[in-house]
């Protein structure tokens, strides 16, 4: 098994044929949204092919597999024992925490991110009536840390009421510690502030750090609702498959209820398929993109370390998204976007998108595409930054 890249253009592509609406431009290297330029795995193939040529596509409810090998890989990889009963479907991550923002606030109602953060979480609460309060990570160079006592006071002085989390954290690529974990945990429990942990590029965990499931470090079932899929680890985010993990009973009621009345229970059976098959068979082709993206981050660091050491990269610790910072030679939104675009012929999403003007200098790198595109950007970004 051998990992490919594949031209997706002039395929329906969002990140390459969707550009126009983002950037004005469809003749861009697209290194903006979070999904991968690689050739589905076998094993995926093979299972969505023996599905189809046996079976029509009607109406569907998942194959045990689909549970079953969620459940061993999470258990595997994780350390994390979810229980069957626990796991609710998902139309999609986003669509899944937007839905909990309805479920479990009212218009008007305040909703927390941790910034710079993951923009459509701040979407989840501005285009649905609520308060969006946002507290800002502290940055030593590009190393994030969370000051605790501001995070509570954050809370306490908006009266929060659901705080939406990345872990690993989106855009920054930073790997929560456990005792940063149990720290947001115990706050949100002390103040009755639900949490969504989404966990979805768990599996992008990169050396010297591991992912730890924020389910596992306390008792904080009653307020945590905990969402994972194959969609970033396979490549799958156009089949809006998730699994939604809820262990206690009220709040698993309530998330149910909350689906039925929206009609939005299940999904299509080709993600089912995918999925199971992801989980069960796909490891190899896995670990081979893993091993694709972190000599793509490699290089892009040492390049940028070598040649132009004011542009400055976090260090990966977790996702295949790499933040990256242009402040030595640009300070706003506009001066950035015109040195990518118009300069470099990049895509990137901007920083600013993540928090506001404070997070204008700094762009969002994918690196889940052929080597070739990382060397082309890098060297666009060399041959035109400023003297």
């Amino acid at each position: 098994m051998s990992v490919k890249y594949v031209e997706r253009k002039g395929t329906g592509s969002r990140k390459w044929d969707g550009m126009w609406s983002r950037f004005g431009s469809d003749d861009l290297i697209a290194m903006w949204i979070a999904d991968m330029d690689f050739e589905l795995a076998e094993p995926i193939k093979e299972a969505l092919k023996a599905h189809i040529d046996k079976y029509p596509l009607g109406y569907s409810i998942p194959p045990e597999e689909y549970y079953e090998n969620f459940i061993a890989w999470e258990k595997k990889y994780h350390g994390y024992e979810v229980k069957r009963d626990w796991i609710c479907f998902g139309c999609g991550i986003v669509a899944a925490f937007n839905m909990v923002v309805l479920m479990l606030t009212r218009p008007g109602d305040a909703v927390m991110t941790v910034t710079p953060c993951y923009y459509p979480m701040q979407d989840a609460a501005t285009t649905n009536d609520r308060k969006l309060v946002m507290c800002d990570m502290d940055r030593d160079g590009m190393t994030y840390t969370l000051d605790l006592e501001k995070f509570e006071k954050t809370i306490s002085d908006n009266d929060v009421k659901l705080f939406l989390m990345s872990s690993p954290h989106n855009p920054v690529g930073k790997i929560w510690t456990a005792d940063e974990l149990r720290g947001m945990m115990d706050v949100c429990k002390k103040h009755g502030v639900y949490v969504v942990s989404d966990e979805i590029h768990a599996d992008f965990e990169w050396e010297g750090h591991k992912h730890i499931p924020t389910a596992t470090l306390g008792d904080y079932d009653d307020i945590l609702i905990t969402m994972c899929a194959a969609s970033k680890s396979f490549n799958l985010a156009g089949l809006q498959n998730s699994y939604i993990i809820i262990p206690d009973d009220e709040l698993r009621a309530r998330y149910k209820d909350f689906q039925q009345r929206l009609h939005t229970t299940g999904g299509n059976i080709l993600g089912y398929v995918a999925s199971a098959a992801a989980f069960g068979q796909g490891r190899e082709w896995f670990d081979e993109v893993r091993d694709v993206i972190w000599g793509n981050y490699l290089y892009v660091r040492d390049t940028f370390a070598k040649r132009a050491p004011k542009v400055k990269t976090a260090e990966l610790e977790g996702t295949y998204l790499l933040w990256i910072d242009l402040g030595a030679y640009f300070k706003t939104q506009e001066e950035v976007r015109d040195f990518c675009e118009n300069k470099c012929g990049i895509a990137f999403d901007y920083g600013a998108w993540f928090g506001g003007d404070q997070y204008a200098r700094f762009v969002r790198m994918n690196l889940a595409t052929s080597r070739s595109y990382v060397e082309a950007a890098c060297k666009a970004i060399l041959e035109n930054l400023p003297l």
